[in-house]
């Protein structure tokens, strides 16, 4: 055995996260802001293919969980871990959103208070309600994620990934044979809830988390991580699938040490922001965007300040909110789990 990833391996990860979310920014400030609104003068850049950053981080999720479950001992550390690590930042997100659209005004991105209430469950579009901001469709995939993560953990399957993974890379596979030669209409609900579009995605990230921690025999994992890429261009085109071994690639070096790079020091603090950055720079950079560019400022200078602005944001969110939240509610648990302990084990005497 390699080990658990060092805490430096971790920061590269994060490291890679914060590159993701860059992208991910830099795409709906440009490309995405002027099919929607159109800036005042043509950007003099434009990052058409940022929005990939999304599937790097649904492949860095399944190398972290996959990762997080293999040390959790109960299924509630698990649940506790991952409510404290999203959930407080994301109701901050939700309501500095809904002020500050709801202030400056986004035409067709505004929401009611009720909708914005029922976004804080973070699973609101299950149930067909809008988005506050549109980046939080990929969170609910990120839940369900978690969700069959830990039923599978809780079963005790963890060992049988390589066989359920394969299972559902046949099943996309029975989907898009049905979608592109039968015209059957397949149960959408199934598809959407085991997640079936991106599944190539995670299960790439959990072959990378175990062939990164064991010295082997690897065969069936890179069988796996084969067949996923094998998936993409089959059913999204070649392209995808190169894609996918390109950032593959990136998650191993990163998690390997082979990208020293991703240490710096910048790179280390956007990693770091990356969740609170990812959840509020979309429609409260657009909201201050149109009124930047409609007092005049070039698009250029317009993106900057924004692209500050959240990144800012972020930091304070991350530093005021996300942090301390996710300390106190770890660390309230680990002193009721220390306290319980004492007990349970005079209840065995």
């Amino acid at each position: 055995m390699s080990g658990a990833p060092t805490s430096s391996r971790l920061s590269e990860l994060d490291a890679l996260r914060g590159i993701a979310a860059l992208l991910v920014v830099l795409f709906h400030y440009t490309t995405r802001y002027q099919d929607l609104y159109g800036h005042s003068q043509a950007p003099m850049f434009a990052l058409p293919w940022g929005h990939y950053g999304v599937n790097l981080f649904f492949m860095i999720s399944g190398f972290v969980i996959f990762m997080t479950l293999e040390r959790t001992r109960r299924p509630l550390d698990f649940v506790v871990s991952r409510f404290s690590r999203l959930y407080p930042a994301f109701w901050a997100a939700v309501i500095l959103t809904f002020l500050i659209t709801s202030w400056l005004g986004l035409p067709g991105k505004t929401v009611s208070l009720p909708t914005a209430l029922a976004n804080l469950s973070m699973f609101h579009s299950l149930f067909g309600i809008a988005h506050v901001d549109g980046v939080y469709w990929t969170l609910e995939v990120e839940l369900i994620f978690y969700a069959w993560a830990l039923l599978i953990f809780r079963l005790g399957w963890l060992t049988h990934i390589h066989l359920l993974l394969g299972l559902l890379f046949a099943l996309r596979l029975i989907y898009f044979g049905f979608e592109t030669g039968l015209q059957i209409d397949l149960p959408w609900t199934v598809f959407r809830l085991l997640i079936l579009k991106f599944i190539p995605w995670f299960g790439a990230g959990i072959m990378i988390y175990r062939l990164s921690q064991t010295a082997g025999p690897h065969g069936r994992d890179w069988g796996v991580l084969l067949a996923a890429i094998l998936l993409l261009a089959i059913v999204d085109g070649p392209a995808m699938a190169v894609l996918a071994a390109g950032l593959a690639a990136l998650l191993y070096g990163a998690t390997s040490g082979r990208l020293p790079l991703l240490r710096q020091p910048v790179l280390v603090w956007l990693g770091a922001i990356s969740y609170t950055l990812y959840l509020l720079h979309e429609n409260i950079g657009w909201a201050v965007m149109r009124q930047l560019q409609a007092a005049g400022l070039n698009s250029n200078l317009s993106i900057l300040v924004v692209l500050a602005l959240s990144l800012g944001l972020a930091t304070l969110l991350t530093r005021l909110v996300e942090q301390p939240a996710m300390h106190w509610i770890r660390t309230r648990y680990k002193r009721r789990q220390q306290a319980q302990a004492p007990a349970a084990a005079v209840e065995v005497r």
